[in-house]
């Protein structure tokens, strides 16, 4: 359980359909219009629950972005890491899968305000089914996406699922999802923003340096700011920006540092 008022707020950056659809989505969780909506989407005899996949590259702020959307509405999270719902025995998983459901059931009717349900990395849940009979591993995975293919029909909550692998995603699982946000990597605009956001000491022109120099997702630039702050804590010198240049070339596995140009 993540509690809302738990949450630190944090400044994120969003491409243009990002931001249209996540807005969208953000004026839907306002307890008022929730509310509202699923009384209306019940006269209609429509499912009245939210769902909503956020999918992309990683560290583009899919996870964060669900907890931002939690803290602004003060809606609490029933978080789940698929990794934990795995077990050695065959028909574990299945109960573990049902018992989250009724969990969340449980928690919803004891909270003020209708909590999420986050399935965080759902990479290997919502994935295309294997053949039936192919393997004890994958009657299994196939049984628990069969569960919550099932609970999701009927579902009255608000629930939102992470992936980086949408393309795989199984063609039953997209009709599900209300929502379908697409996380790609942040503009240059949005970059120099980043940097400069994670980075103050930098300038205006320095940080639209790294945004054209380093192909960078959010997550990654993090990871550099992180760098420094230890740096400057062991060395007791607040880096410039040729040592922060140096951090972002060994970043990248492969060493990509040129940002491509065009659309």
């Amino acid at each position: 359980l993540i509690r809302a008022k738990d949450i630190s707020t944090k400044k994120l950056f969003y491409n243009a359909d990002e931001n249209t659809q996540l807005q969208q989505i953000s004026n839907v969780l306002q307890d008022d219009k929730f509310k509202e909506m699923q009384r209306r989407l019940k006269e209609k005899a429509m499912p009245i629950g939210i769902t909503a996949v956020l999918h992309g590259v990683p560290g583009t702020g899919k996870t964060e972005s669900v907890y931002q959307l939690a803290k602004k509405s003060g809606r609490n999270i029933f978080k789940v890491d698929i990794s934990e719902t795995k077990s050695m025995w065959f028909g574990e998983s299945q109960k573990l899968v049902k018992k989250i459901f009724t969990e969340y059931e449980e928690m919803k009717r004891s909270e003020e305000l209708c909590p999420i349900l986050l399935f965080n990395e759902a990479d290997a849940i919502i994935g295309k089914r294997k053949s039936a009979g192919s393997s004890n591993v994958a009657d299994t995975e196939n049984a628990i996406q069969n569960i919550i293919l099932e609970e999701m029909e009927n579902f009255d909550g608000i629930l939102f699922a992470t992936t980086n692998l949408v393309e795989n995603m199984d063609a039953a699982f997209e009709r599900r999802f209300l929502f379908k946000v697409k996380f790609e990597q942040p503009s240059l605009e949005n970059s120099a923003k980043i940097w400069k956001e994670k980075l103050p000491i930098l300038s205006s022109k320095e940080s639209r340096t790294l945004a054209e120099k380093f192909q960078f997702s959010g997550g990654e630039m993090e990871n550099i700011a992180r760098k420094c702050a230890m740096q400057e804590i062991m060395q007791g010198d607040i880096l410039n920006f040729t040592d922060i240049e140096g951090l972002c070339k060994n970043e990248k596995w492969s060493g990509e540092e040129k940002r491509k140009i065009g659309f």
